[in-house]
């Protein structure tokens, strides 16, 4: 049976001008976010998050099953526990599972096995791939694209954190299956990665770095006006 189909009232045409306009302060927007690794300890809005969230909730998914959960740590006892199994994987990876032109990639961003900002920042969000699902019966349902619909959620909620006020980390641990285990999350979710949001320290300091022009990341294959 076909999904009822309702009007969609949620877009308005707007002027060229304001289009641009509008394009352009969120590329300068969001061209300023950097990914710290200091953060201040003091506590976040909780409606911040929550309205993260939701926007997070919004992307687009494959067959709109949506495979997503978000857990959120506040809990000073749960982040030590995440840092302690962060850190237990981080020391196999920086010790022998990482290939050296790996580790030549990393040695500029000044990154190692220690992992104090999953302690220090007031709050770490824990995005989880959802592969399946059971249906009434009891049936299990497979998930269509969960990693690219997954993918594109997080980038949601990176870019509406940072547009909020808060700083980001993405932390990516190998393996995180530690997080099901503290989490409480079924077996039917896969870790895929630790956001950490705060504000950052007063002191924090990122690589110099640049980011690629346009003209090199995308092409053109016809006439804009």
């Amino acid at each position: 049976m076909d999904e009822p189909r309702i009007p969609w009232t949620g877009w308005r045409e707007l002027p060229p001008g304001t289009m641009t306009a509008r394009a352009g302060a969120f590329a300068d927007a969001v061209a300023r976010r950097r990914t710290i690794r200091d953060f201040d300890a003091r506590p976040v809005p909780g409606d911040v998050i929550r309205h993260a969230l939701r926007a997070a909730g919004s992307a687009p998914s494959g067959a709109n099953q949506q495979p997503w959960h978000f857990a959120v740590v506040t809990d000073p006892a749960l982040k030590r526990e995440i840092r302690l199994g962060a850190e237990e994987e981080e020391r196999a990876f920086y010790a022998g599972r990482a290939p050296d032109d790996w580790l030549a990639a990393l040695a500029p961003l000044g990154t190692d096995a220690e992992k104090p900002f999953l302690e220090t920042a007031p709050v770490l969000i824990a995005v989880f791939q959802q592969r399946w699902h059971l249906d009434a019966a009891g049936e299990r349902v497979k998930h269509y694209y969960p990693t690219e619909s997954v993918g594109l959620a997080t980038g949601l909620l990176i870019t509406a954190l940072h547009l909020a006020g808060l700083a980001t980390l993405t932390h990516t641990p190998s393996p995180m299956g530690f997080l099901n285990r503290i989490l409480d999350r079924p077996e039917s979710e896969r870790p895929f990665l630790l956001l950490v949001a705060g504000y950052p320290a007063a002191d924090v300091t990122v690589p110099d770095i640049v980011r690629k022009p346009l003209a090199e990341i995308a092409s053109f294959h016809g006439e804009l006006p």
